[in-house]
């Protein structure tokens, strides 16, 4: 698995397109694999995730194959500049031990199926829009996954940002899709279950950027 970090330059037409779309960057992302490696693996699949501070705009890319991003250069970057890099993610899905604790990062689309009718079929997906929704959902996604969001003054220590409803073009139609960025930390309880949030992701709407959780000290 590889982890790869490239800088997007928002001055460029093509890169106020990329971010306009969450389908259209889904496609660049994909462009710089083959159609082979675009495959999810045992390892992993391919997951992507959109960072945008005040002075940066970042992409960041997990995949089970090294990506080719020099079309990504050409369109969304700096083509005099070395834009991306790209590390071995076993390093670090190799040092999780159960008790440690870590910053993470998820944007994600929060989203609960209610149950239809007596036969208890669930029923389409629907979108959590409030801030408490939120955060209840990834508590519940946290005991899945392997890990606990941590305390600080008896309350999660996780801060719930970034909340929006984007609505994007997809071929002929139109997708409506709800996010959420969540920070905050972490204790890991089952390192397995983490390795696997962190190479197949969190949530749906995975190919829209959605899903991807990352850890930092």
């Amino acid at each position: 698995m590889y982890l790869t970090q490239f800088e997007i330059n928002p001055a460029r037409r093509g890169a106020r397109l990329l971010l306009s779309s969450p389908h259209r960057m889904h496609g660049a992302v994909l462009a710089a694999f083959t159609p082979e490696e675009r495959q999810p693996t045992e390892t992993g699949r391919i997951l992507w995730r959109v960072d945008r501070t005040e002075h940066r705009c970042l992409l960041y890319i997990v995949s089970p194959h090294r990506p080719d991003l020099a079309h990504l250069v050409e369109q969304a970057g700096w083509p005099s500049k070395v834009t991306w890099r790209t590390g071995d993610y076993r390093r670090l899905l190799d040092r999780l031990v159960a008790g440690q604790q870590w910053a993470f990062r998820l944007t994600a689309n929060p989203v609960y199926n209610p149950r239809n009718g007596a036969a208890g079929r669930r029923g389409p997906r629907y979108g959590h829009v409030t801030q408490t929704q939120q955060q209840e959902w990834l508590l519940k996604q946290a005991e899945k996954y392997g890990f606990e969001v941590s305390k600080a003054d008896e309350s999660p220590d996780l801060v719930v940002r970034d909340r929006q409803v984007r609505r994007f073009k997809r071929d002929d139609r139109q997708v409506t899709i709800s996010t959420a960025t969540f920070d905050g930390r972490l204790t890991v309880t089952d390192p397995d279950a983490l390795r696997f949030a962190l190479t197949r992701g969190i949530g749906p709407a995975k190919g829209y950027g959605c899903g991807l959780l990352t850890l930092a000290r």
